[in-house]
């Protein structure tokens, strides 16, 4: 493109027509035929929720610069995107939105609600990915709603099962009574509250004794199977092996002792229901207690619960407090914390009831878990601990059935005779067993069979992405896995990454991606995480419709992995301002270089600012190289934008510019170097920003590439030692310094930095320093417009002058009245040097017989160097120099 066509400032909103263009080109493509080693991204699959948030911006940047950084590194780059699309976001959602819940309307009804819903949602979430400008290939786009990708969930179910690391079984499970559906331990979150401790009385069965019982949940009464004691309190020696009975149901239950038991928290004397947390499963476990159901699915009470059946949790407890001081057997209330496990969907508190589920024997393959982790590249390392703490603190197997509808079905019928399992075969698969019948008979020959209704879990869709994006399982899936790269953040490390890491092992005996790279929460300028209940959002459209994809990306990238990031709207701003400075930047130089072809010769007449910008620029090459590898964004992204807008724009560009309209023969040596430099460095800069801001590169690109290729197809830029000098460096650096100084003093003096300058003398004592000033004379005086400069070894021989000596005639008025004039006379035809050293030697002056002191007089003096010229004196900042300026 000519230079003549160069927009004045960059328009941001032209990076859409580069995502078409990229698109249309195939330039993120994944090739696949083995000319180039592969590297394979695992890429998370958001829920289809119809907007992407900050966060997902911050996740998808760093996978974004990794791909195209390794792109540009010769590697064929598989980043495929995924949809996660099974579970409660999007039934809660349809339930929202109709104003239904689940079982309200036929099954397939339903199911057909959540398609319809999460098919628009993927459409609203890639336009957004895209114009963000992330580099997926589209062609290697899965949706785990799928039959192809539910038959690969179906698949490893079976699989896993016919390894007996998939059971069935009557266990306490997680529930959540607004879902009505099983969750995992994974899937619970916690949330500290106020609640109160009600101290009720326990009566002995035979005495007049009576136990003290401090709990949270008196709605549970009716499910109180036991009371257990500390062994060692003596408070409770007495009562071992007796009995108590329950307040309100006057049913006895008997009192064990157990260490587990915290003698200082309420009375020491706690009441085993079934089930108020997890420790009430351990001990119903180990004493082989009863199971007593007081909860069922919806979250009410159940007929054993007596007069109270039928009314919600807070109503039952509400209830029962109040019977509970009528009958006289609450003794007192008294506040207190209370950790709450909720559903991490809807917030509703979970309940624990016991239900026939689906299980993955989690506990038989914790070493394996173990083992493979350790396997793995964390970045940054601490993130491991939490998968390691969480793999040792499961207490329970996996419940992977959930009693909803939109989800992979769980492909196993029973036998209505025998009651039998009966799994598909691999080439039946997707099946959905509550409306299809198996094609075969049971081995005990009924072909009469009820079909399961349960589904899986979603993560049992998203943990076998880095086999499914391989083509598992096709026998050569091996050759795309494990992954390279598994990016993922830090809140799903015990979910997505756990259940990851778990299944692929178990299916394949191998770790499913070399290296995991875990990114941050984004936090609101409050300082809060960003969520909509604080109003602290930011939508990433409204930044990108402002300041564009490159600019937010710039935001990203001034992070690394594993920390928390503050959305900052000036940090956007800056990166703005830095593209368009870079913009202009451009501009200028590509009226110098634009017909300029790079000719090696060219090196041979590089001046010292030539060779300092261009070791300062192959270092960067090298730092920004291992700074890309080891994750490290924002060294990478602070390193770049320090020496494009302040070595390359405010230093290199403005001591050239000189060499670039210099007419004069003997300075078009020079002035082809400076071209050379100025395009090696503006390549090379480029290059190095294209991972971070793929429009902006590419838009400058077009204006510099002859054959209008992206720059994304270009190879990334390898160090050119021959050019890393640390002498031109600290050569160049010297030469920054020295025009500094005196660019400061022309703004200090109100002075445009083209203001001429008659003359110039830099002073140094260093005999080093001499030669290296000497060196840079030419490029000094060029770019500082010095038309004489003398470097010099010594100091200045510089003195003050009085110039002008003026009369305070508030003081020589009163007193010398008529002779007033004629001392004003005086000192305005006489030297006022001369005088002033003489009121200075004799502390007076008599004129015409008349005296004066110093206080008749004020005095302005100058600096005068050698020549008996003004000067002006300036002494560096950071060198050993003196410099004597006369304007």
């Amino acid at each position: 493109m000519s230079k003549d066509n160069i927009p004045a400032d960059y328009d941001h909103l032209k990076e859409a027509e580069w995502q078409i263009r990229w698109e249309e080109d195939h330039v993120h493509r994944f090739i696949g035929d083995g000319t180039r080693p592969r590297y394979i991204i695992d890429t998370p699959p958001p829920y289809p929720t119809g907007s992407i948030h900050i966060g997902h911006v911050l996740n998808w940047t760093f996978i974004d610069i990794i791909a195209r950084f390794m792109r540009m590194k010769g590697y064929d780059v598989m980043f495929p995107q995924g949809w996660d699309c099974h579970g409660l976001p999007t039934e809660v959602k349809v339930e929202e939105i109709n104003n239904i819940r689940k079982n309200d309307v036929p099954r397939d009804e339903f199911r057909n609600m959540c398609i319809d819903i999460t098919h628009d949602n993927i459409k609203q979430m890639k336009s957004q990915m895209q114009s963000l400008g992330f580099s997926q290939d589209w062609s290697r786009e899965f949706v785990t709603m799928t039959p192809e990708y539910r038959a690969k969930t179906q698949l490893s179910f079976l699989k896993l099962y016919n390894q007996n690391l998939i059971y069935r079984a009557v266990h306490p499970v997680n529930w959540c009574p607004r879902c009505e559906t099983a969750i995992a331990f994974a899937e619970v979150d916690y949330n500290e509250n106020t609640t109160f401790l009600n101290y009720m009385e326990f009566p002995e069965t035979n005495g007049e004794g009576k136990v003290i019982i401090a709990t949270t949940r008196p709605e549970l009464l009716s499910a109180c199977v036991a009371v257990v004691v500390h062994p060692e309190d003596e408070r409770y020696k007495h009562l071992e092996g007796k009995n108590v009975v329950v307040p309100l149901y006057n049913r006895p239950v008997k009192i064990i002792t157990d260490t587990d038991v915290d003698p200082e928290f309420g009375t020491g004397a706690v009441m085993i229901c079934t089930f108020g947390d997890k420790t009430d499963v351990s001990w119903v476990n180990r004493y082989g207690l009863d199971i007593i159901e007081a909860i069922d699915e919806r979250g009410l009470m159940k007929e054993v619960s007596g007069k109270y059946v039928g009314l919600t949790i807070p109503e039952c407890k509400s209830s029962i407090v109040e019977d509970l001081k009528d009958e006289g057997c609450l003794v007192k209330q008294e506040p207190t914390y209370q950790n709450v496990g909720l559903c991490w969907r809807c917030k509703t508190p979970i309940e624990i009831l016991v239900k026939k589920q689906w299980f993955v024997a989690v506990k038989e393959l914790e070493n394996q878990i173990l083992e493979t982790a350790e396997e793995i590249d964390w970045i940054p390392e601490h993130m491991k601990i939490r998968l390691l703490n969480w793999t040792g603190s499961m207490d329970w197997d996996w419940c992977i059935s959930r009693q909803r509808l939109f989800a992979t079905p769980i492909p196993v019928w029973y036998c209505n005779e025998c009651g039998k399992v009966y799994l598909p075969e691999p080439e039946e698969l997707p099946v959905d067993p509550s409306v299809e019948n198996p094609p075969n008979k049971c081995e005990c020959g009924c072909n009469n069979f009820t079909g399961e209704f349960d589904v899986l879990d979603t993560w049992m869709d998203s943990s076998i992405t880095p086999m499914v994006i391989a083509g598992w399982p096709s026998p050569d899936f091996k050759k795309y896995y494990p992954a390279d790269l598994r990016p993922q953040g830090h809140d799903i490390i015990r979910t997505w990454a756990f259940y990851t890491i778990l299944r692929c092992k178990a299916l394949t005996d191998e770790k499913p991606f070399e290296r995991i790279v875990v990114n941050g929460m984004v936090f609101g300028e409050d300082g809060h995480k960003m969520s909509k209940s604080r109003g602290n959002v930011i939508a990433p459209e409204a930044v990108v419709n402002e300041y564009g994809a490159d600019a937010m990306r710039l935001w990203s990238a001034n992070s690394v992995p594993g920390s928390d990031v503050p959305f900052d709207w000036k940090d956007v701003k800056n990166g703005y301002k830095f593209l368009r400075k870079f913009w202009n930047a451009f501009r200028f130089i590509n009226m110098h270089i634009a017909d300029y072809n790079m000719e090696e010769s060219n090196r041979d007449y590089l001046n010292p600012m030539d060779r300092w910008i261009l070791s300062r620029l192959n270092y960067l090459v090298v730092d920004v190289t291992e700074n890309l590898e080891t994750y490290n964004f924002a060294d990478a992204r602070n390193k770049i934008q320090a020496f494009v807008w302040h070595d390359f724009c405010d230093e290199y560009i403005e001591a050239v510019k000189y060499r670039l309209y210099a007419d004069s023969e003997d300075l078009q040596a020079s002035k082809e170097a400076a071209k050379y430099a100025l395009k090696t460095v503006i390549l090379t800069s480029l290059k190095l920003l294209s991972p971070i801001t793929p429009h902006f590169t590419d838009e400058v690109n077009q204006y510099l590439d002859e054959d209008n290729e992206s720059i994304h197809k270009k190879n990334w830029p390898l160090a050119d030692k021959s050019l890393m000098d640390s002498k031109a460096e600290k050569l160049g650096e010297i030469g920054v310094n020295i025009i500094g100084d005196i660019r400061r003093f022309k703004s200090a003096t109100k002075r445009p930095l083209n203001t001429p300058i008659k003359s110039a003398t830099i002073y140094t004592t260093e005999s080093e320093l001499y030669n290296d000033l000497k060196d840079l004379e030419s490029d000094i005086i060029g770019t500082m417009r010095i038309k004489e400069l003398k470097i010099q070894m010594g100091k200045p021989d510089i003195q003050e002058r009085v110039v002008e000596l003026t009369p305070v005639m508030s003081k020589i008025g009163p007193e010398f009245k008529k002779d007033a004039p004629s001392i004003v006379k005086y000192l305005e035809s006489n030297d006022p040097h001369e005088i002033a050293e003489t009121i200075e030697r004799d502390g007076k002056i008599v004129i015409n017989g008349l005296t004066l002191t110093k206080e008749y007089v004020t005095s302005r003096k100058e600096i005068v160097g050698s020549s008996g010229e003004k000067v002006e004196i300036l002494h560096s900042e950071e060198l050993d120099v003196v410099l004597e300026i006369v304007i």
